[in-house]
């Protein structure tokens, strides 16, 4: 623990978390917001796999009567691997639900 490799994937799901919540979503678009966001953290460094999921259920109590709505940190959930130097890790970022906060941790 605490090796670069960590490091890295902590990194990835902090500047994915920081950079997208609060961008519109509805449920039209919610695939291709979960896509984009995938596609911008393959870009970075030792990126080997990225997944990101909405959850729709909170999207569609969230939607205004615009059809839309900003993203929140309830409704996301990423899991991202990296490999540094032979050294893999693999780190999610998950909404809790008694803590009342999105929580990054390494499984």
């Amino acid at each position: 623990m605490g090796g670069e490799a960590e490091f890295e994937a902590g990194i990835k799901l902090a500047a994915l978390f920081h950079q997208f919540i609060g961008v519109p979503v509805s449920e039209a678009n919610a695939e291709l917001l979960e896509k984009a966001m995938e596609s911008c953290v393959k870009l970075q460094p030792y990126v080997i796999e990225v997944e990101v999921r909405i959850d729709r259920g909170r999207l569609k109590r969230a939607i205004s009567s615009f059809g839309y709505t900003s993203l929140t940190p309830e409704m996301l959930y990423a899991r991202v691997c990296v490999d540094v130097k032979g050294k893999k890790a693999t780190a999610i970022l998950e909404w809790s639900e008694e803590a009342k906060y999105p929580m990054m941790k390494l499984i």
